[in-house]
């Protein structure tokens, strides 16, 4: 019989590079925005709600690691150091209009996401390397019946298209919103999986 954990995904708050749309990946270890932490602190209450009782996990960038320190100020924040966002590679620090009269960036584009960064990941490579993490949390988790962990747009929606299937981009999140599943563990294998959004819960 497997144990039925909760896991609640938490996109960090935003940045200054988030707001102008620039690709920020594991190569751009950027600070919240002072907008960023005022939403964090507007929204902070919700998010602890739904994350009542929780084991608390982020990775080592700043913005993840700062987003949970807010949210989460009382609590242990235990940090997995291969939780990180994808490697944008040469695209990294730029915004789909910078990137406008790059052939390589259209050919991305043209493949719906599918080609390997240049000097970056995949997002194949990318999907298993965030799952990997997924399953080193859960153990580190132990008897824990919940879990919350702040992370970046893409590894949520690497461990969501993982764990449930459809197109990675299908589970594209603002920042401060995310996913509560309800998986079922037993020993590697994690089976029994639903889902919601957290943006659904009404949260201030």
């Amino acid at each position: 019989m497997g144990k039925i954990k909760t896991i609640i995904l938490i996109r960090h708050g935003k940045t200054a590079y988030n707001a102008l749309g620039k690709y920020m990946g594991r190569g751009v270890d950027e600070e919240l925005s002072d907008e960023g932490i005022k939403e964090i602190i507007a929204k902070r209450d919700g998010l602890r709600a739904i994350s009542e009782g929780a084991a608390v996990f982020t990775g080592p960038l700043k913005r993840a690691k700062d987003t949970a320190g807010l949210i989460f100020y009382d609590k242990d924040v235990r940090i997995v150091e291969e939780l990180t966002e994808i490697d944008f590679g040469d695209f990294e620090g730029k915004s789909a209009a910078e990137l406008s009269d790059d052939p390589r960036y259209q050919q991305w584009i043209d493949s719906d996401g599918t080609l390997q960064f240049p000097g970056g990941e995949c997002i194949e490579e990318f999907r298993a390397r965030t799952m990997d993490s997924l399953h080193n949390i859960i153990k580190l988790s132990g008897n824990d019946d919940k879990i919350a962990i702040v992370c970046h747009g893409g590894c949520i929606m690497a461990i969501m298209s993982g764990l449930c299937g459809g197109k990675y981009h299908d589970y594209l999140i603002p920042n401060l919103d995310g996913y509560i599943l309800s998986v079922t563990v037993n020993d590697e294998r994690l089976s029994d999986i639903t889902y919601d959004r957290i943006g659904r819960r009404n949260m201030a």
